[in-house]
């Protein structure tokens, strides 16, 4: 090699062409953004009698989207916690997490409080109004009041999750929603409700007799 001539032609565009990449192994690669991860939970739900569509994201803020997070403290492992006031349900993990979902709540006086148990599931669960909210809305919930089935229309969405006192059924459930701008809102009749991609994932992880304490 001639001295002073430091690389030769080919050696230069070689070089030249592999600075970038070499530059590019030095640097970490940052995680994948957030809303790619929410794209993929949140999309179309397969093999389901009934579509589930993708969540519009551009009608929930982030903050509501399911993630997990440290767990409030003093609930056992496998414990629901609705917390009213701040819109979350927490399903308590072990050490110290907890995958929290964002949820709609009822109206001011309208919500269930205290704690209750899980003693009924339904996959597409027929609805059917209560008397006070057939008093209450005529116009709205009159036409229902004989029931509707499981379906994409029905408000319940695609799961439901229902809350006993004892052998008491409070009328009150967790389930899906056809309404997904609402997750964050205070605004049914004072069941708690979760995008339809969260109702089916808490489902499944939630058995027969869990307990659930909503507060706030």
């Amino acid at each position: 090699m001639v001295k002073g001539a430091d690389v030769p032609v080919i050696g230069r565009r070689l070089f030249v062409m592999g600075a970038p990449l070499a530059l590019a192994a030095c640097v970490t690669n940052p995680p994948p953004a957030p809303l790619s991860r929410a794209n993929m939970m949140y999309g179309p739900v397969d093999g389901e009698p009934f579509p589930v569509d993708a969540v519009d994201l551009s009608e929930v803020d982030p903050k509501w989207l399911r993630q997990e997070v440290p767990a409030p403290a003093g609930y056992a492992p496998g414990t629901i916690v609705v917390d009213i006031n701040e819109r979350f349900l927490y399903l308590i993990g072990r050490n110290g997490t907890a995958i929290r979902y964002g949820v709609g709540v009822g109206k001011q006086g309208y919500s269930f409080r205290g704690w209750a148990t899980i003693k009924r599931k339904e996959k597409w669960p027929h609805w059917t109004p209560t008397a006070n909210m057939v008093r209450l809305q005529p116009a709205r919930y009159g036409p229902y009041q004989a029931g509707l089935p499981g379906g994409e229309t029905n408000p319940l969405g695609p799961r439901a999750l229902y809350l006993y006192d004892g052998d008491r059924d409070t009328m009150f459930r967790i389930h899906g929603t056809i309404e997904p701008w609402s997750i964050g809102q205070q605004v049914s009749s004072g069941c708690i409700r979760l995008l339809n991609q969260d109702i089916i994932d808490l489902y499944e992880r939630v058995p027969l007799g869990t307990r659930v304490y909503v507060k706030g």
